[in-house]
């Protein structure tokens, strides 16, 4: 990549993150306190963009499928749940620490800057890190160490090792836990999936780029149990649905997305097959999510330790085994980082002088997220008009995600909600209060179209193919 197309792709991102905060989508946490490190709180916008994004994946992965079931398990579970995945004993980064500034950092972020490829399987001792120095201040770094990611706090009055717990890093253990629960009480057969949303937390030492690594992160996934014999049929079924969901639910370039396939090696110890989605961001080509084929390691595990019998029996042919399981994961905040990315947009648009133009910010985002879907404009602050129009927006809130705004000039007001990316403004103007008819603008076209009162909420049904 050349100079010039890194710094208009580093000039997106800060154009997309100062567009964050102006406009109410993502704000620096505790900002007023001078913030915390890569801490980050949804705005208004970006909190309605998230929930319409956990809305159509939950309805795309779960609520359209018969073989899925939901969950919601506890944040903080019993430490015995991370012993026996293993997070107590691996979850964990390879960590230096400047002998200078004593600045961290993680061994892969600084041989990646270097342009070398991590190799995650060799031990810290076998690492030649000679030419790495710190990158705040050239200094010579610590041997690395491997540094816990989980968090770690207390129960109860007493801080000690019998009250410790840990918020969850990830939410599959409480779907491996509840296996056995589920399966009782909806009596599914194989294969099926429990799927859940929820919050995580992992102490990342070098969070960074905006919201793409945070420390407090929300993840959609599922773990589908499956009959191993069938595995690959539906692993390949799995990549299917997602090449669907991103190609006609989030409708992005698919250009942009790059399919990894692990080789041998460099997968986890017990995926038989793992695939991760990257796409090609501002900063560079990274994961935004992946599917994994963890064999039978997790009921394994969980029924070693727990002593519970977690195997599932063949209801036609009585054969006992433990179900495998593929695991698709999504991070619904780098979902939301791409969907951004995606929707930016800087165009010439014309203005009231014939044949003028000037430039125009967009967010083109699918119409079905966009955080605003109906903005409604009274020309004019006159109680004719706005009562009207109040009116009007207050009928469709039942139907539509609707801004009322009779601020300034109805250009300004156009550009305003072209930077939040409502589809569609609808202006209520004088002739309105007479032919009971209003203007609808189209976000994309710019195109304008009258349309009568009483057909206006089938009108945008319509648009937005509800």
């Amino acid at each position: 990549m050349t100079g010039k197309n890194m710094n208009e792709k580093n000039d997106k991102m800060e154009k997309v993150i100062s567009l964050c905060k102006r406009r109410g989508f993502i704000f620096p946490g505790s900002e007023i306190y001078g913030g915390l490190a890569n801490s980050w709180d949804y705005g208004p916008l970006g909190h309605q963009l998230k929930q319409n994004i956990k809305k159509a994946w939950w309805k795309f992965f779960v609520q359209e499928r018969e073989d899925m079931v939901p969950l919601d398990s506890a944040i903080i579970m019993n430490p015995r749940v991370w012993e026996a995945s293993g997070h107590l004993q691996n979850f964990s980064d390879l960590l230096v620490e400047c002998k200078k500034c004593h600045h961290r950092f993680r061994i892969d972020h600084l041989l990646e800057a270097k342009g070398i490829e991590p190799q995650y399987d060799k031990e810290p001792n076998e690492m030649d890190l000679t030419d790495i120095t710190c990158p705040d201040c050239d200094g010579h770094l610590t041997e690395p160490k491997a540094f816990n990611l989980m968090f770690k706090t207390f129960i109860g009055i007493t801080e000690d090792s019998t009250t410790t717990a840990y918020l969850r890093p990830e939410t599959a253990g409480g779907m491996f836990v509840n296996f056995k629960n589920v399966l009782n009480t909806t009596r599914r057969r194989l294969p099926f999936g429990i799927a859940q949303i929820g919050k995580c937390f992992r102490n990342e030492i070098t969070p960074g780029n905006f919201i793409f690594r945070t420390r407090e992160f929300e993840i959609g996934e599922f773990e589908y149990f499956i009959d191993p014999k069938d595995w690959e049929k539906i692993f390949a079924m799995w990549l299917d649905e997602i090449k669907r969901w991103w190609q006609d639910i989030m409708q992005i370039n698919m250009d942009n997305l790059v399919w990894h396939e692990i080789p041998d090696g460099e997968r986890a110890h017990y995926s038989k097959r793992t695939m991760d989605i990257e796409y090609k961001y501002p900063f560079g080509v990274k994961e935004l999510h992946g599917i994994a084929y963890r064999t039978d390691f997790d009921l394994s595990r969980h029924e070693k330790v727990s002593g519970q019998d977690l195997h599932y029996t063949d209801p036609i042919t009585n054969e006992k085994f433990l179900p495998h399981v593929i695991e698709p994961t999504f991070g619904i905040d780098r979902m939301l980082l791409v969907c951004l990315l995606e929707a930016y947009n800087e165009e010439q648009a014309p203005t009231a002088d014939e044949g003028e133009t000037e430039a125009r910010v967009v967010m083109k985002f699918p119409k079905h997220l966009a955080p605003v879907q109906v903005a409604i404009l009274p020309l004019s602050k006159k109680e004719e008009l706005s009562s009207v129009a109040r009116d009007l927006a207050q009928t469709l809130r039942k139907n539509f995600l609707v801004d009322y705004d009779e601020t300034q000039s109805i250009g300004k007001r156009y550009r305003r909600q072209d930077e939040i990316g409502t589809p569609f403004c609808v202006t209520v103007d004088f002739d309105s209060l007479e032919d009971k008819k209003v203007t609808v603008r189209d976000r994309d076209t710019m195109q304008q179209e009258r349309i009568e009162i009483s057909e206006l909420k089938n009108y945008l049904i319509s648009k937005f193919n509800f």
